[in-house]
C-alpha cells in the first residue's frame, strides 16, 4: 500500500505537510525526530488525514494534486 498524508503540526495550527509514503508509522516517527528538515521546525506532527492507494502511480498523482492550489483548497475544506 502506498500512503498520502497530510500532517499537522502539534505547536501550530496553521502549519500542514503533504506526502507520500509506504510505511506510514515510520514515516511520522521520521517526522518527529526531525530527520526531515523541511518539517523539522515545527516538530512535533500529528496525523491529520491519510488514504491508501493499492496503486503507486495513482498516489503519486493524488499527492501532487493536494500540493496543488485546487488541492490545498479541497483538502482544508473536505480533509
Amino acid at each position: 500500500m502506498h500512503y498520502v498524508y497530510i500532517l499537522n503540526s502539534e505547536i501550530c495550527d496553521d502549519a500542514f505537510y503533504i506526502g507520500i509514503t509506504s510505511d506510514l508509522r515510520k514515516r511520522l516517527d521520521t517526522h518527529n525526530a526531525k530527520k526531515v528538515s523541511s518539517t523539522a521546525r515545527l516538530s512535533p506532527w500529528k496525523i491529520k488525514t491519510y488514504i491508501a492507494f493499492s496503486d503507486k502511480k495513482k498516489a503519486y498523482e493524488f499527492e501532487t494534486y493536494l500540493k496543488s492550489a485546487s488541492g490545498r483548497a479541497f483538502s482544508k475544506k473536505r480533509l
